[in-house]
């Protein structure tokens, strides 16, 4: 079996980086292993422009040309093949369409766009959510069809970090880390951490979207206590030593409707760390359920004082969060599972 492989990002790059071990498996979406399931795969050719509308175009031109033979066209994401996915509601693309859903399916706002939505939707053969909670909160919509659906165990390349920490030697672990940049509450992380006046390592954005963070930040002062460094295009890989010099992952997040933050729980997983996170009832992790870290309210400074506090004070609790939530990536949340979820539906098309 041949699939047309579409990720948003560019992928010749990345395929490079995960074998010279800079760059984790599981942000492919199982591309690194297919070949495991006799599934091979024709690599879509980057476009870095930042106009929807170009890459659109651009994307569309090269699927539509592409004269090698393939079976699937299976896509991270959405966003850039959306003519393509109208074109087979349409039945004018042969090929059977599957996506990865990041966000749960809505009604669109004003009549004529969710005629439009529904119609797009038609196009999509087979979508992979990342948690229950994003499937049902989608069947609320009409155009959600359930057997179209599906949950996929998404975790962490495990090799991957297991060769950062290989490479790292032994370190002894300290202090708290926060990495991610995505819908962050940088505001309310800081305001905590000065109030504990504990050893903080974050790594920040000035800008992730539409979220400013340079303006979120504001008028805030960052005590002594907090290492701030603007991410300046560091590598996976070595952004991962760094975090395999902490004792603690910290995700402080601002309310979204899809999984913001499990990338960094998966990393978290994978390392053995124990997880502060802002509460998300999308997570396909219950993180307190399962032993490995504890929730916190969004927006609430004084919640985060009390669990930084915690597990500062109790430090073997705190490894044993961190040995639960490797176990339960080495049980459920891996790249190996992850890829079989994907490879058992791909070659069913």
């Amino acid at each position: 079996m041949r699939i047309y492989y579409y990720h948003t990002q560019d992928i010749q790059r990345i395929w490079k980086e995960w074998h010279q071990h800079l760059f984790p498996g599981h942000l492919l979406y199982g591309a690194t292993h297919f070949k495991d399931y006799g599934i091979d795969m024709i690599l879509h050719q980057h476009n870095p422009t930042t106009s929807h509308w170009r890459l659109t175009l651009y994307n569309t031109w090269r699927i539509l040309t592409c004269r090698q033979h393939y079976d699937v066209l299976y896509a991270t994401a959405f966003r850039g093949i959306e003519v393509i996915i109208f074109l087979r509601a349409l039945h004018l693309f042969r090929h059977p369409i599957v996506i990865w859903h990041h966000q749960p399916i809505v009604k669109a706002k004003g009549w004529l766009r969710e005629r439009i939505a529904r119609l797009f939707y038609k196009g999509i053969d087979h979508m992979f959510f990342f948690s229950e909670k994003l499937v049902n909160d989608s069947l609320q919509s009409v155009k959600a069809r359930p057997e179209r659906m599906h949950i996929a165990h998404w975790g962490p390349d495990l090799d991957f970090y297991d060769h950062v920490i290989s490479t790292a030697g032994k370190v002894e672990r300290q202090g708290f880390i926060s990495t991610g940049k995505e819908c962050r509450d940088y505001a309310t992380l800081i305001r905590a951490f000065n109030r504990t006046n504990l050893p903080l390592e974050l790594y920040l954005n000035h800008r992730n979207g539409n979220i400013d963070y340079d303006q979120q930040i504001q008028g805030i002062n960052i005590g002594n206590n907090i290492n701030a460094s603007w991410l300046n295009r560091l590598m996976p890989g070595e952004l991962a030593l760094r975090v395999n010099r902490a004792a603690c992952e910290v995700i402080c997040c601002m309310p979204t409707n899809y999984t913001v933050g499990l990338t960094t729980v998966a990393e978290a997983m994978a390392m053995r760390l124990p997880i502060l996170c802002t509460r998300n009832h999308q997570m396909p992790i219950d993180i307190e359920k399962e032993g490995c870290g504890i929730w916190i309210d969004p927006y609430d400074e004084d919640a985060w004082v009390e669990a930084i506090n915690y597990i500062a004070t109790h430090p073997q609790e705190a490894r044993q969060m961190g040995e639960r939530g490797r176990q339960l990536a080495e049980r459920i949340f891996n790249l190996q599972t992850l890829t079989s979820d994907v490879a058992q539906l791909l070659l069913q098309l």
